[in-house]
């Protein structure tokens, strides 16, 4: 066999680097693009069909592994096609797949997904995602334990995200939880969480604040840090991202792009945020990278398709992607 260099060199540095466990959904996303929401009862012609690999577990393990990150992932998929495609894809991706579960008797989750105009309509079924287990967790207590940052979302069971945090708070690494699909969130679980990255809806479902106004954005996150959570990161589409550092609150912009598809935006931000942070950045420098990966991620069609390497981020250069 032919030793490449570049590859194994690659290999080192990515070992070296600090260590991300992503927990969540594997989802198939069938893709189509519209003119417009149909009526109800209503057919209409769409374009540019495509099947194509995510989840928001699996698009963030993805987005943390193109951009350097040493990445692992615990989730569950049907023993199907679309299962091995998605567990073939990470694994391409250099994310380590050996904590994820097959079954039998669910099959892997699927999304509808429609874009007009660059926003999206997602529909979702949980299948196989549905049967990830705090069993499965308390058995992966040594990789939390090495980990340096657990990602999570909501498209697995509740019970098993507590119990994910709670292990991970035992072990002292730290937690991101992106909230989405939202939900209503104790608080015992916000007290655990270091960093949260709701979108402006999710934040205000979470807080129960009119969130569609900087102000209320800012009544969000002081409300989510009154919960304990140390890190809240509000992302607000085109008006960009709200935060807190030290004291202060923080917004914002975003660079202006022309937008294809925001499929994977948040899923981009908050794996490039996890990479960021696991390697010492401060919060201003974090946000300012996974910002750039967010403006890349919506100038292409997909979800884990359109997610950035590290070499585009470095030479990323505006005026290539308006």
């Amino acid at each position: 066999m032919e030793f490449n260099i570049s590859s194994f060199i690659s290999l080192i540095w990515r070992l070296t680097m600090n260590r991300i466990l992503v927990i969540g959904s594997l989802n198939m996303d069938l893709v189509i693009t519209a003119p417009r929401k149909p009526e109800m009862g209503e057919t209409i012609t769409g374009s540019g069909f495509m099947t194509t690999p995510g989840g928001k577990g699996a698009n963030q393990a993805v987005a943390a592994a193109r951009l350097g990150g040493n990445v692992s992932m615990i989730g569950c998929v049907g023993k199907d096609a679309h299962g091995s495609m998605l567990t073939d894809n990470l694994k391409k991706n250099c994310v380590d797949v050996s904590r994820i579960v097959q079954v039998e008797n669910a099959p892997t989750g699927v999304a509808v997904i429609t874009i007009v105009e660059g926003d999206n309509y997602i529909i979702l079924d949980s299948g196989a995602n549905a049967l990830i287990t705090p069993q499965h967790i308390i058995e992966a207590e040594d990789i939390i334990k090495s980990s340096d940052i657990v990602v999570l979302q909501l498209e697995i069971p509740m019970e098993t995200v507590l119990t994910a945090v709670k292990i991970a708070k035992k072990c002292g690494t730290k937690v991101l939880l992106n909230p989405a699909p939202a939900r209503v969130l104790s608080d015992e679980l916000l007290s655990m969480v270091d960093i949260i990255t709701p979108n402006q809806k999710e934040c205000s479902h979470i807080t129960g604040i009119n969130t569609d106004t900087s102000e209320g954005v800012s009544r969000g996150i002081e409300f989510l840090i009154s919960k304990g959570v140390k890190q809240v990161v509000v992302t607000m589409g085109g008006d960009g991202v709200m935060y807190n550092s030290g004291s202060r609150i923080i917004q914002k912009g975003v660079h202006k792009v022309k937008v294809v598809d925001t499929t994977a935006a948040g899923d981009s931000f908050s794996g490039a945020l996890a990479v960021a942070l696991s390697n010492g950045k401060s919060i201003d420098s974090a946000i300012d990278f996974a910002n750039i990966v967010g403006t890349i991620t919506v100038t292409r069609k997909g979800a884990q398709s359109s997610l950035p390497t590290i070499d585009e981020v470095k030479n990323f250069n505006i005026d290539l992607y308006r």
